[in-house]
């Protein structure tokens, strides 16, 4: 904590912020709808002494919403022989051991996360079980016309850059950087479908967020926009002729998100602005949807096999009797295109998977360079990391109150100017903090429909309608 921002951080007790909806409403559905998924996994096994297992995590789930809806202290967290029970536990004794709707919001979130884990952590037949498999693989499923309609373009994109190598006019070069920024706000906009904001998503409002016309429509409502430095730092170093030239990206969700960060990173590595791409997903479920490795396995498994994934029907489809449509052809052609791309550059070493419990600690990145040091010094060997999504925001900026005026490279303190790490926030707003902004633009926005207005809530921020593309040049 004494490495932290002084700017005060939000508190679940603030009644004008997303911190307060999220305790009061948001968490106790998350827990239900854990809840509910581990009930019908426990129902489906064979094993009873499994079944018992589960029947005891199932109690202790419900004991856990009791305690947030009825505003308990929280409690230590149990020693599962997790590296980081010690960091949440003095943090938490240093809070003074507050209550749930009494305390800065980015610990009692990850402290939610981190006790769901210990949960199944500390079971016998559960340990590995991530409760919120089946909602990630859904919303995959759900997002098929724009995973088909990124994979026709992906394909195009990677055979034109295979016959125009060699090519270095000015013309090519102008054309590879709004091919980046392209990609760039593909990735942004993958954010849309963060799964522990939108808990009830239908099909047709997950097509509404993704596809070519909606990132068009988009565009205008990228408050902070840096990307163009960004492909500058990145063609540099290329033409510089650096033999290694590392991206490193902080995942966030899995799903199409994942999918989306992975259209980057082909392309980054298949137009040469990168050699090495290093994904940084979670070691433990959390945040509902945020990447595990397991994650990236089981979307290579359906891009390997897409007519078994995408045209055998789901539960929900059985229940409402639906068959889903074949896939065409070229649906499959495509499909198959990136498997046998990711998959070779997953062989080649050219895209690799690092995780490091550091990303589901409770406190903000201005605690990295003292607590991993490791880690730290890694990153600064990578030309620019990219952290994907709200919480890597949240945890950038301390999830502080700062006038939303502030720089964002005063906002993210020792990962700053001289940090020697260049750092890209891709976030699509669904928290309060906000930072990079012109002076009056906040209010300019509040003033809109459903911007807040006068209530003294930051609305707009909450919606992921708004988005930032914040870099700072640490190098």
């Amino acid at each position: 904590m004494e490495l932290d921002t002084k700017t005060p951080p939000y508190l679940t007790s603030d009644k004008s912020s997303f911190a307060y909806v999220s305790a009061r409403d948001r968490w106790p559905v998350i827990i239900t709808q854990a809840i509910d998924d581990l009930y019908r996994s426990v129902s489906e096994c064979d094993s009873r002494e499994k079944q018992d297992d589960g029947k005891k995590i199932i109690e202790e789930l419900a004991r856990l919403k009791y305690e947030v809806q009825h505003d308990r202290k929280l409690t230590p967290i149990k020693d599962d022989g997790g590296v980081d029970v010690a960091i949440y536990n003095s943090e938490l004794e240093q809070l003074g051991t507050p209550s749930w709707f009494n305390i800065p919001w980015l610990y009692c979130e990850c402290y939610l996360y981190r006790r769901l884990h210990t949960s199944f952590s500390l079971s016998t037949h559960w340990k590995n079980y991530d409760v919120f498999s089946r909602q990630k693989i859904k919303t995959f499923r759900s997002s098929r016309p724009a995973v088909l309609e990124l994979a026709a373009r992906y394909r195009d994109l990677v055979t034109q850059m295979g016959h125009d190598k060699g090519k270095a006019d000015i013309d090519h070069d102008e054309a590879q950087k709004i091919l980046f920024l392209e990609m760039c706000e593909i990735c942004l906009w993958g954010n849309a479908t963060d799964l522990s904001l939108l808990t009830s998503l239908t099909y047709e409002d997950i097509q509404k967020l993704q596809g070519s016309e909606a990132r068009k429509a988009s565009e205008k409502n990228i408050l902070v926009n840096d990307l163009e430095a960004v492909y500058d730092v990145l063609r540099k170093a290329k033409h510089a002729g650096k033999k290694e030239r590392r991206v490193d990206i902080v995942l966030d969700n899995a799903g199409f998100e994942l999918y989306v960060d992975l259209i980057l990173a082909g392309y980054l590595l298949s137009s040469g602005l990168a050699t090495v791409v290093v994904l940084h997903p979670k070691s433990i479920p959390w945040f509902v949807s945020d990447v595990l490795p397991a994650d990236f396995a089981a979307l290579l498994s359906a891009l390997a096999d897409p007519k078994r994934f995408y045209e055998t029907p789901s539960d929900d489809d059985k229940l409402q009797d639906k068959t889903p449509s074949p896939l065409s052809d070229k649906d499959v052609v495509d499909m198959s295109f990136l498997f046998q791309e990711w998959a070779h550059m997953h062989a080649e070493g050219q895209l690799i998977m690092r995780s490091n419990r550091f990303w589901t600690h409770p406190g903000s990145y201005w605690r990295l360079p003292s607590v991993e040091p490791d880690l730290y010094e890694d990153l600064k060997t990578s030309e620019v990391v990219i952290f994907k999504g709200d919480l890597n925001y949240r945890k950038l900026t301390g999830d502080a109150a700062w006038d939303p005026s502030t720089p964002f490279t005063e906002a993210i303190g020792p990962l700053g100017p001289n940090s020697g790490v260049n750092v890209l926030a891709l976030r699509t707003c669904k928290a309060d903090v906000v930072v990079g902004l012109k002076l009056g633009q906040d209010e300019e926005i509040r003033a809109t429909e459903g911007g807040g207005g006068d209530s003294g809530a930051r609305k707009w921020a909450w919606s992921g309608k708004w988005a930032v593309v914040s870099f700072s040049q640490g190098k």
